[in-house]
């Protein structure tokens, strides 16, 4: 796990919001646009970021690229602050 790249994208609000979004179902960028008040643009580039980091997973249906989470890195990022917090 690459957990800088994790960490960053967890850091702003909107990819966290995204990613609230897609623990319901797999949704399109479409889909998720339609949530916020921002540009396709901008929205393109936070799931960017949170593919990068592997927080997200794309998958292509026809015309459409739809969205998932990973939980596999996120169950990690949940394993290593546990780990942090056994420390003390």
């Amino acid at each position: 796990m690459a957990l800088q790249k994790t960490l960053k994208a967890l850091a702003d609000p909107i990819r966290r919001e995204i990613l609230n979004l897609l623990k319901e179902k797999s949704l399109s960028a479409g889909e998720i646009v339609e949530h916020f008040d921002v540009t396709n643009a901008s929205i393109s580039r936070h799931l960017s970021v949170l593919k990068e980091a592997d927080l997200i997973r794309d998958a292509r249906s026809g015309k459409f690229i739809y969205y998932e989470l990973n939980t596999s890195v996120l169950e990690q990022v949940m394993l290593w602050i546990s780990e942090l917090k056994g420390g003390k």
